[in-house]
């Protein structure tokens, strides 16, 4: 059996028999090797039925710098409302506060009940007790702790980690121990010197072959395999689904992964307190950029007042330093609304596939950056039912016989639905958003046609054509799992 080891294997199996049950670095050091040559000779014994390699995580949680200017100073939305007692426009709070504290509040503040949003001002609720995420942070102290150690819910540790306010530290130990087939083998004694694993015509010449140990050679042992290069499974759904678009007549157009809040959130009809801007969804950055000249007053007048079609806009004040800011884009729709702003004479037919960003906790459906297929018709007498038969033939296309349509509701688009597939196993599956561009929109840029417009889940489609559960299975670099995907069309 000793004749099978190699000599590192024979080192940390003499190491083991003395040790018993250690760590790869207490192994390594009295093997007199590596830490990975130790542990790679360990995996082997591991094989072999020698010796037992045991992998532990332990998770424990710290409060970011963030978190803990939140637990000395409180969280935002306690500090906004105790600095008012009546309705209070939030440009003020901007002023006494900051607004950066205001737009993380703002939106906390109406999740929690805590206040509404009327008319642009915060109008605070009465009486309202200390919460859960509160109580945490007063308790969390400086150091590590376990959930356990404070008693929090998992929706309560959830919201921090999603608020940046906490974080997970995993802690992984790694045990090596001898099994009884290896002391029984260290028992026999163990000869540390080397096997010889090839025979050379030197070695027959001067003899030096003679007394000397041979390792073994399996001559039934399979060949080690070898893989073809390959495109990543993911980049090969994404090039499947632009190669469509193209056939299907459409332009392929890119843009900025910084926008400014003006094309991300404003030309879209999207009101400057509008939840989907507060800092738990979107990444500000601290710089800002130029407004376009020609649509500042028609997005101004079309926020303020309804602009001189039949809408009555959002009411308040519209802020261009607000506009201004720039934010990592959280939809490629602000691509496609640009490109339609420098192409307002149909027909125009152009689609995006891009990444996009907001500040989502990871877990098995949600990354913080994601692709999106994001698409635009703009044509005359364009209607409804040309939107449906153009995703319904791209999921056709895509290898989905079954599609329907489920009305939904998005801030630009006024009719809207959720495309829908049917999977084995699954059901229907929810894969998008999809409208038509309502006139608060289009207007204010002088387009005069009906716009279509999508955007598409690209990871969603992925893990349903893949085979996935986990979203982070596609940026995980897995050799195995990479290797045996197919080369072919999936």
């Amino acid at each position: 059996m000793t004749t099978n080891l190699t000599l590192n294997e024979k080192k940390v199996l003499l190491a083991l028999n003395e040790l018993k049950e250690t760590t790869p670095e207490a192994l390594a050091g009295k093997a007199e090797l590596k830490v990975e040559n130790a542990t790679q000779a360990a995996f082997l014994l591991e094989e072999k039925g020698l010796a037992g390699v045991k992998d532990e995580t332990s998770e424990s949680f710290s409060l970011t710098s963030e978190g803990k200017t939140y637990a000395s100073e409180g969280l935002p939305e306690r500090q906004v409302l105790n600095a008012i007692d009546a309705p209070t426009p939030i440009p003020e709070l901007q002023k006494k506060l900051s607004p950066h504290m205001v737009g993380i509040a703002t939106g906390w503040l109406k999740r929690k009940g805590w206040a509404n949003i009327e008319q642009g001002k915060i109008v605070p609720n009465a009486d309202v007790p200390e919460g859960d995420d509160e109580v945490f942070l007063k308790n969390a102290g400086e150091g590590d702790f376990s959930v356990e150690d404070t008693g929090a819910s998992k929706k309560t540790i959830d919201d921090l980690l999603k608020r940046k306010l906490l974080e997970k530290i995993e802690t992984k130990q790694r045990t090596i121990s001898i099994l009884e087939e290896g002391l029984d083998l260290a028992a026999e004694g163990i000869s540390l010197e080397e096997d010889i694993t090839q025979l050379t015509g030197q070695m027959l010449k001067s003899g030096e072959w003679k007394g000397k140990s041979f390792r073994p050679y399996n001559i039934e042992k399979p060949p080690r395999k070898i893989y073809a290069a390959k495109a990543h499974p993911y980049q090969r759904l994404i090039d499947e689904m632009r190669q469509i678009f193209l056939e299907m007549g459409f332009t392929e157009i890119k843009g900025d992964i910084i926008q400014s809040s003006f094309w991300n959130f404003d030309a879209l009809f999207q009101p400057q307190d509008h939840p989907a801007r507060e800092m738990q969804d979107t990444f500000h950055l601290d710089t800002t950029s130029d407004l376009p000249e020609d649509y500042v007053k028609t997005v101004c007048s079309m926020h303020e007042t309804g602009g001189d079609i039949d809408s009555i806009g959002w009411g308040g004040k519209w802020s261009p330093e607000i506009a201004e800011r720039n934010v990592l884009r959280t939809h490629t729709t602000a691509v496609t609304i640009k490109y339609l702003s420098e192409h307002t004479e149909p027909p125009v037919k152009a689609f995006c596939i891009d990444r996009a960003y907001r500040r989502e906790t990871i877990d098995p459906t949600h990354t913080p950056e994601f692709e999106q297929l994001e698409g635009i018709i703009m044509d005359r007498n364009m209607s409804f039912a040309n939107l449906l038969g153009c995703l319904k033939e791209f999921y056709h296309r895509m290898g989905f016989e079954n599609v329907r349509f489920r009305p939904g509701y998005f801030p630009y688009t006024e009719p809207s639905v959720e495309p829908e597939v049917y999977v084995d196993g699954l059901g229907w599956v929810e894969l998008g958003g999809a409208g038509v561009f309502r006139k608060e929109v289009t207007e204010p840029l002088g387009i005069d046609y009906p716009v279509l417009a999508w955007g598409l889940g690209v990871s969603r489609v992925a893990m349903l054509k893949i085979g996935l559960k986990d979203l982070r299975d596609l940026y995980q670099s897995d050799i195995e799992w990479l290797r045996s995907s197919p080369i072919c069309k999936l």
